[in-house]
């Protein structure tokens, strides 16, 4: 019984570390975008933002979903012999994958160039193909770790990673903007710091390892482990997934589609840089539900075991209830602010209106992504893959229509449409799996009363400082002070509202980073009330 609690508390605990370091590299990730822009302006960011989702498609697939799948095969090994067996045949697998995936980015970065309509992003393409060289030793001591429940290497392997690409990227393109070097040397240097990180990742992992690889191989049949790795590690990172795949398919259509559209290739080039911005609000604004998706998994596929699944119901509807009430919250937040925050981040307040329209996809992701991972954590992996797939040729679809009508509005709006079909898909095989009332009727009546009173507070104070109050200082300081006090003013009004209305209990917030002062203010603010 000791043990059985001391191998609990101890896998909990290592997934604590995992949510807390990822929460980290996300944010890093999210946040150097903005810097980056500010250092090579809208072109600049397009030339970037057009090769990243290559590499980053490649990174999350096998530092992530791999990792998952070869830490879940050891873990299933029966002895030590068959634990190398295993990882020999998934380092050789990923291996031929890495050097497959390597030659193809390499030799077809001409073609992947024209296709996009800009032949300048061969060079970006050719850097960053040296980062897949890198993946097998990744996933595999990262899977290795995971599998013994050494959570602090692949924690500080993550965020050295993303650190080292931080500082090489915002460097390395500082000193090339200082030296007068073409944007696309920029771009390619910002692939190099991927490059970098990565390796940097390794290194970390590498000395952590201390195995020796003495002792048998047993005899393991390949296929099986080769099938499994494929399988599990699609299924595991195929939410994660989606928000680079719809990225990929923008960077293969909007400039086209722009050019083709009378644009001329500057124009067309910063505008899609301008789309592009929505990006890290997007990433920062899901902040939350990816938290909750790395931590519901190993809660539900631990209590679904347990009184055939009914033990994992209140941990399913609290992580409905916070991932709607946040995702919906930010969504609607940073659409009501944003082009003070676009002024704010990234200088002018050019294509506002498609961001707004851009920021709408964070409501869908923050529920995309903890449904996806519930699922997964019941065992539940092929619609959910079906579905993200389903929404992929949506977005594909709807691109080629709207972006013709609409501009960047219409790639925003596409984006929208896909992922939408996706969380209603999600939600109704959800519905299946577990026929459960997620959240009462009176949950979604307070969200939409907090929203209502949200905007009646912050858009007449927006619309006071932009032309008395503020009207007098620069533009951007002007924008800045706007946005600031306007999120916090949004945020304290909703928070306020939801906790007089405890749609969501006390311990319920506990799931949440600072949950526990959360939890205290509103047992103040509803003292009076039971009293």
């Amino acid at each position: 019984m000791s043990s059985t609690s001391w191998n609990m508390k101890t896998f909990m605990k290592g997934a604590s570390i995992l949510t807390i370091s990822a929460i980290i590299v996300k944010l890093l990730g999210a946040v150097y975008r903005v810097p980056f822009q500010n250092l090579v302006g809208d072109k600049g960011f397009y030339i970037y933002q057009q090769v990243y989702p290559f590499i980053g498609i490649f990174i999350v697939w096998t530092s992530y979903g791999f990792a998952v799948a070869v830490s879940k095969l050891l873990a299933e090994s029966k002895s030590y012999g068959q634990s190398r067996a295993k990882m020999r045949i998934a380092f050789i697998y990923l291996l031929l994958l890495s050097i497959s995936f390597f030659i193809l980015l390499t030799v077809f970065a001409p073609f992947f160039a024209r296709s996009m309509g800009d032949p300048g992003l061969v060079s970006l393409l050719r850097a960053g193909a040296y980062i897949v060289l890198l993946m097998p030793a990744l996933a595999v001591l990262k899977g290795s770790f995971q599998s013994e429940g050494r959570m602090v290497p692949v924690a500080v392997s993550g965020v050295g990673e993303q650190a080292f690409r931080v500082v090489v990227i915002l460097l390395g393109t500082w000193i090339a903007i200082r030296a007068g070097a073409s944007l696309y040397t920029a771009g390619e240097i910002a692939m190099w710091g991927a490059v970098v990180g990565e390796f940097a990742g390794v290194v970390i992992l590498a000395l952590y390892f201390q195995r020796t690889f003495k002792g048998p191989l047993e005899q393991v049949d390949t296929w099986p482990v080769v099938k499994e790795l494929t399988i599990i590690s699609l299924s595991v990172s195929a939410s994660s997934l989606i928000l680079l795949l719809f990225q990929l398919v923008d960077s293969f259509t909007v400039f086209q589609i722009l050019l083709s559209n009378g644009f001329l290739e500057e124009t067309a080039m910063e505008t899609k840089g301008v789309y592009d911005r929505g990006q890290p609000l997007v990433q920062m604004g899901i902040l939350i539900a990816s938290t909750l998706s790395l931590a519901i998994v190993p809660l539900i596929a631990h209590h679904t075991t347990k009184n055939k699944g009914k033990g994992a119901l209140p941990f399913i509807r609290l992580t409905f209830r916070t991932a709607f009430l946040f995702g919906w919250a930010a969504a609607a937040g940073l659409a009501l602010v944003l082009p003070f925050v676009n002024e704010m981040l990234f200088e002018t307040r050019t294509g506002s209106m498609a961001l707004i329209i851009f920021a709408v996809q964070i409501f869908w992701l923050s529920l995309i992504l903890p449904l996806t991972a519930m699922l997964q954590g019941a065992g539940k992996v092929k619609v959910p893959a079906l579905l993200l797939i389903g929404g992929l040729i949506v977005k594909i679809i709807s691109n080629l229509i709207l972006i013709p009508l609409y501009d960047i509005n219409g790639a925003a709006i596409a984006g929208n449409i896909g992922f939408a079909l996706i969380t209603l898909g999600l939600v109704l095989y959800f519905k299946k799996v577990w026929p459960i009332r997620i959240a009462p009727v009176r949950f979604y009546g307070w969200v939409i009363a907090a929203t209502v009173l949200m905007i009646m507070v912050v858009l007449p104070w927006m619309v006071l400082a932009d032309s008395f109050i503020f009207d007098e200082l620069p533009s951007r300081l002007g924008s800045t002070i706007i946005a600031l006090t306007s999120v916090a003013m949004g945020a304290v009004v909703f928070l306020l509202v939801v906790m007089k209305s405890r749609i969501m209990g006390e311990r319920e917030w506990y799931l949440l980073p600072f949950g526990k002062r959360l939890a205290t203010l509103q047992l103040l603010l509803t003292k009076r009330k039971g009293e």
